[in-house]
């Protein structure tokens, strides 16, 4: 078909140089029309030389994609397609040359993306919409959803992975794994909290390693996609110790599919194990039910704090 959008790879030095100053004209147009921090170092060598070794590695590798109508390039694109962990395919870029826009076309690129990564083996798709409301209108008319935050704080979006999926849960053993940040950052912004500082990052790190702090992640394959914390505390009702129940937040794609039981259900279980009499929630009084029906059944009485 004459007016079929498809895709092409951009193997040729030729391409590769073409690739690069498409985005750099994409960023200086689009993205970082004003000077600042992110304009110099998108547009820098450090960027490009981070993404050259992503896009020449053997697996999840990105790809420099162009989109093409009728013998024109029209727009590009730069995924990384993590076949070895869980199939994602992180859309980095995507645009549409703007002498081509309208008439449904990024829609129809988008399409055309989507189903290129489909056959290289693709299950689900994310992307950072920076919370920006045209893009997440965009995205969001494809079928994707807001989805929490990443380590640094940027708003994600993404189309779920299609048919059954299955869950696990498991005590965090690596403090530094980012997937933890990640979900940290989404659970702190969803109730209105501030994103993790670096400091507050290095410094929950450290609790974690410290055996200050034992959490429970919820996992799809290698996909990190709810946690919840104990923080055990020596009670001199019972003189042993007891624990506090924290932290407790699912990617809002991943609700409503038993993994709140799941991972209420492990950090009992290891508050049994390790002889911890009693573990205990705070919660808001919309929660009650549902930390009820997780087990959490026995009223003690109404918690004050002082905020110090």
């Amino acid at each position: 078909m004459e007016n079929k959008i498809t895709v092409r790879e951009a193997i040729t030095e030729k391409d590769k140089a073409k690739f690069w100053e498409e985005l750099s004209a994409y960023f200086k147009r689009d993205i970082f029309p004003e000077d600042g921090e992110d304009r110099e170092y998108f547009l820098g060598s450090e960027y490009r030389e981070h993404m050259e070794k992503i896009h020449e590695r053997e697996t999840d590798k990105a790809y420099y994609l162009f989109f093409c109508r009728a013998g024109e390039d029209m727009g590009f694109a730069m995924p990384v397609i993590f076949t070895s962990e869980d199939g994602k395919c992180f859309i980095m870029e995507f645009c549409v040359l703007p002498q081509y826009r309208g008439n449904g076309t990024g829609k129809d690129c988008a399409v055309a993306l989507m189903d290129w990564a489909y056959e290289r083996g693709s299950e689900y798709f994310e992307l950072n919409s920076g919370g920006h409301e045209r893009r997440e209108r965009f995205w969001g008319g494809l079928g994707f959803i807001k989805n929490g935050h990443d380590e640094w704080g940027e708003a994600l979006m993404i189309m779920p992975p299609k048919g059954d999926v299955s869950f696990t849960a498991e005590l965090l053993h690596d403090s530094d794994d980012w997937q933890l940040l990640k979900l940290e950052n989404g659970f702190k912004l969803e109730i209105g909290e501030e994103a993790l500082s670096e400091e507050m990052q290095t410094a929950l790190q450290e609790a974690v390693k410290e055996g200050k702090i034992t959490f429970f992640i919820a996992k799809r394959g290698y996909r990190a996609v709810g946690m919840c914390s104990v923080t055990k505390v020596y009670s001199t009702f019972v003189c042993a110790d007891t624990a506090v129940f924290e932290d407790f937040y699912i990617e809002p794609a991943f609700r409503k599919m038993g993994i709140a039981r799941l991972l209420a259900s492990a950090a009992q279980q290891w508050c049994k194990e390790n002889g911890i009499a009693s573990i205990s929630v705070t919660c808001a009084d919309c929660d009650v039910d549902m930390y009820r029906a997780l087990g959490f059944d026995t009223k003690l009485g109404t918690t004050l704090a002082a905020i110090v």
